[in-house]
Order: structure tokens, then C-alpha cells, then sequence
């Protein structure tokens, strides 16, 4: 098992949002960024556990839980002209992004805030403080379990 961080605006999909989907259970689309494309369709794998970070708010941090339950799939967003991840370029036999499907696992009784786990001394090493921009991020075991500690 592996362990992962995506990033999403809590205004547009939170960890309420997917815990109030069918079965708990979303598609987690529209990511446009090729390393972390690469991450989802190449390396995450059913049973992978997922912080869901809330970011672009007034205090990003971990939110919530979610298992990984469907491998990486071609992106059905960017096949739709509707919507705003569609990709021209993206086609069915040769689709360009790909998303995984994760499922409801916890809502932290407290967001773990962006500040605090700058500040905690296990965490130095972890992507997320080291200023990435990826939406989806590895973390390391003993960085799971420093977050899971300060939550």
C-alpha cells in the first residue's frame, strides 16, 4: 500500500462533497498536470490511502481520508466539450489524461493545517512543504503518520 495527497478547492469538491457522493465514492478528474497524471495512471493502486487537502482557502490543510478503489481510467472530462477540463487533443483511443475513482474513508475531527505541518520537524522532506504545486503528491509512511498524529 502506498500513501497519497491530492489537493483540491474545497469551494468546488471538499472532503464534504465526497463523502455525500453516491457511496461515497467520486472520480477524481480533471487534473491537467503531467507528473501528477503520471502518478495517478502509473503508480496509485486499489487499496492506496489519500489525505484530501483542502487548498486556495482561508486555512488549507488535510481534511479528510479517501481510499483509492478504481485504478487510473482515461478522464471522461476531457472528452466533453462541456466541460472545462476537456482536451481537444485527448481522444477515447488515444486519451491524454487519465483519474482513479477514491472513496469516502474519514473526515479529520480538525483540518491539519499547512502552517503546523511546516513547522513539525518530521515533515521537512514531505512535497507539500517543499513548495509543490502537484495536486496529486506520494507521502512518505512516516509522513502519514505524523499528519494522522497531529490530527
Amino acid at each position: 500500500m502506498a500513501y497519497w495527497l491530492m489537493k483540491t478547492e474545497p469551494d468546488a469538491f471538499s472532503i464534504d462533497d465526497l463523502a455525500n457522493s453516491p457511496e461515497g465514492v467520486s472520480g477524481w478528474d480533471g487534473v491537467r498536470n503531467y507528473q501528477a497524471r503520471n502518478f495517478m495512471r502509473d503508480n496509485m493502486k486499489v487499496g492506496d490511502q489519500v489525505f484530501i487537502y483542502h487548498s486556495s482557502c482561508p486555512e488549507p490543510g488535510v481534511a479528510g481520508i479517501a481510499e483509492v478503489c478504481r485504478e487510473a481510467y482515461p478522464d471522461p472530462s476531457s472528452f466533453d466539450p462541456e466541460s472545462p477540463y476537456y482536451d481537444p487533443k485527448s481522444t477515447e483511443e488515444n486519451p491524454r489524461w487519465w483519474c482513479v475513482s477514491v472513496k469516502f474513508v474519514l473526515k479529520l475531527k480538525k483540518v491539519v493545517p499547512l502552517a503546523e505541518i511546516k513547522l513539525n520537524p518530521a515533515l521537512q522532506d514531505m512535497a507539500l512543504v517543499k513548495r509543490s504545486r502537484l495536486s496529486v503528491m506520494p507521502v512518505q509512511p512516516h509522513e502519514w503518520d505524523a499528519v494522522m498524529a497531529m490530527a
